[in-house]
């Protein structure tokens, strides 16, 4: 069984599309979109095998989400479903494997599915996992305007919880907002280098540059990419003063200086 996305702005479409599929024994959970960023929000979170996209969607449009989507590791297989009968050939330049025109029937559906079920049998042998590169570097999509970038976990110097979203602070800019709680991340991010020194706060180990750890406000400075042992940064990027909570001290203490014997 196969894991679908229904980006489309139109909640009946929506429900219609989700309607049909539901017929279909290969299909499994199917999630949902009422925008392309809202869409790049779920699959920052969620990997799936098929993408089903609206190609009229206020701000990021199908066509454009469909082009980013190519830059994660494994990127879905796309089908646009669209009333638009003139943009198959932009469609195809996307690399869809399917076009269908609105209103949808199940005979349509149904090869759709067949196509997109092909297609992602043959990229199973050499896949690696969704959302990782092949280095092993996970990815997430994030929303820039109307355009998607994608962030690499090692390009991260340190994550601000905000709620249920985290806001990934990489070399440039405000940082970047994920809908990910921070505690999903620390697991997540744990086994590659990074520590949660407070409640709101994840840090990259090779990126903290000093740490303070005694007296009565403990903390750590997390540089950028080209910062060096003195907390500068060859690139301009200022270093930053992250708390570090006491319930937390022990094992922020733990990754930065290991106990002797203890693998870092």
């Amino acid at each position: 069984m196969i894991d679908v996305l229904i980006a489309d702005d139109e909640a009946p479409a929506r429900a219609e599309l989700a309607h049909l599929l539901r017929g279909d024994a290969r299909i499994g959970e199917i999630l949902t979109a009422a925008s392309g960023s809202e869409a790049v929000a779920v699959l920052s979170t969620r990997a799936v095998a098929v993408a089903f996209l609206d190609i009229h969607m206020p701000g990021l449009d199908g066509l454009a989400l469909a082009a980013a989507l190519q830059g994660l590791a494994s990127p879905p297989v796309v089908v646009f479903v669209t009333a638009d009968d003139a943009r198959a050939v932009d469609a195809f330049d996307v690399r869809a494997a399917d076009y269908l025109l609105k209103p949808v029937r199940i005979e349509r559906v149904r090869r759709a599915v067949d196509r997109a079920v092909e297609l992602v049998r043959d990229a199973a042998g050499t896949a690696t996992e969704p959302g990782t590169a092949e280095t092993g570097d996970e990815v997430l999509p994030v929303t820039v305007g109307s355009a998607v970038r994608f962030v690499r976990r090692s390009e991260v110097r340190w994550v601000h919880a905000q709620g249920d979203y985290s806001r990934l602070h990489v070399d440039d800019g405000p940082g970047h907002l994920v809908r990910v709680p921070i505690s999903e991340l620390e697991e997540r991010w744990a086994p590659h280098g990074f520590v949660r020194v407070h409640r709101s706060y994840l840090a990259a180990v090779a990126a903290v540059v000093e740490a303070r750890l005694t007296g009565a406000d403990p903390a750590i400075v997390v540089g950028g990419a080209g910062a060096d042992a003195q907390g500068g940064d060859s690139r301009g990027v200022l270093p930053v003063v992250l708390p570090v909570s006491r319930r937390m001290l022990p094992g922020v203490r733990e990754a930065l200086v290991p106990t002797p014997g203890r693998g870092r």
